[in-house]
């Protein structure tokens, strides 16, 4: 089992410990509902190290990471993010991703800690068919790199003492490499997994332990805690943010998935599968990824059955909590046609009973505190 740079601070940091996509990662320190209302209101640091980073970079890359993409990368900027997917063949996701442009022959591909070797082989059997070298024109990083993600209202006011750069005036999905506590090459992004603002920061695993107590200590005065894989996926899942292999996978079409805003049918934008999305959007899909909300007391959990009020079976849950911030239940679903408008009333399958919700429009928690500068 691997670890992460970060590993020896959780453990003395008195974290639960267990097996994640291969690593030894904490799922909560102070207890889920402490650190989730932590990063809601203050501001959480978390360990992201076992995520995977891709280099693609040279003339060819902007025409590879088109063709393997469902988004619009000519939409990008320098120093713009983008959130995306690789469409497969047989109509479903390989991933979902992030794509950072440092200028248009300099792109960084960020993947799921779970889909690393399956990423790096699916990109580069593409890249060897369209002249991109392995090893020079796309690398794969993720052991190279930590990361750790700064989440909440005063995510940014905090960082923003650790460097000369103007960071606390980044707009959402930016990113800048700057001089980070005295290490140069950082590569900081205001993304995040959340919905609560804040950043992630990029380095070299070298600079690991300096960076991170760096940012511990800058921190502290906001209230500050270590967040686990527990209040990541509650956080999640209050923002309605897909989860590979729960909400998305091999087999749902970004349209089903309601990730239609990132599967953009623009001229020049040919990517994989590209006929069989534009045909789903056009035509229609029998069911659709919405999210719900508890009626009655219960805690939705993924594969749980989903039924109309005569008892038809209408869906199936995919990802179900009990919310920290809204202390009822909810989830999203994938539910067949005819039962996605807002506020429609659906039952979820929970023991042996079938308990009342409701559809809801994402995000399921809407009531986020504004970015303090």
């Amino acid at each position: 089992m691997k670890t992460t740079p970060f590993t020896q601070f959780h453990i003395v940091n008195g974290a639960r410990m267990a097996e994640f996509a291969g690593y030894n990662m904490p799922i909560e320190f102070t207890g889920i509902n402490d650190e989730h209302i932590t990063c809601r209101e203050k501001i959480g640091l978390f360990d992201v190290s076992h995520m995977g980073e891709f280099w693609v970079t040279g003339p060819k890359a902007f025409d590879f990471i088109q063709k393997i993409t469902s988004n619009n990368l000519a939409d990008l900027y320098d120093g713009k993010v983008q959130y995306s997917c690789f469409p497969n063949e047989i109509g479903g996701i390989v991933d979902d991703l992030l794509v950072y442009r440092f200028n248009s022959e300099t792109y960084l591909l960020v993947v799921n800690a779970a889909n690393i070797e399956k990423d790096w082989n699916w990109c580069t059997g593409f890249a060897k068919e369209m002249g991109l070298e392995i090893g020079k024109d796309i690398k794969n990083i993720s052991d190279n790199i930590a990361q750790l993600a700064v989440q909440g209202p005063y995510a940014l006011k905090a960082m923003q003492k650790l460097t000369s750069e103007n960071v606390i005036d980044m707009e959402y999905y930016t990113c800048k490499i700057i001089n980070f506590a005295g290490i140069d090459n950082v590569i900081f992004s205001t993304t995040g997994y959340t919905g609560a603002g804040g950043c992630e920061i990029y380095c070299d695993v070298k600079d690991a332990e300096k960076i991170y107590k760096a940012v511990w200590e800058a921190g502290q005065e906001f209230g500050m805690k270590n967040v686990g894989l527990g209040a990541r996926d509650t956080l999640r899942l209050e923002m309605g943010f897909c989860l590979y292999g729960n909400d998305i996978n091999d087999h749902t079409s970004p349209i089903e998935a309601g990730l239609g805003w990132i599967t953009k049918f623009v001229d020049g934008n040919n990517f994989i599968n590209r006929e069989y999305h534009e045909k789903l959007k056009k035509e229609g899909v029998s069911k659709m990824l919405k999210g719900f909300e508890m009626i009655d007391r219960g805690i939705p959990r993924q594969h749980y059955k989903v039924y109309d009020a005569q008892g038809n079976e209408i869906g199936e849950v995919t990802s179900g909590t009990m919310s920290p911030m809204m202390k009822v239940g909810i989830g999203m679903a994938y539910l067949n046609k005819g039962f996605w408008a807002e506020g429609t009333e659906i039952f979820i399958g929970i023991r042996d009973k079938k308990l009342k919700a409701k559809v809801v429009k994402l995000p399921i928690f809407k009531n986020q505190m504004p970015q303090v500068k």
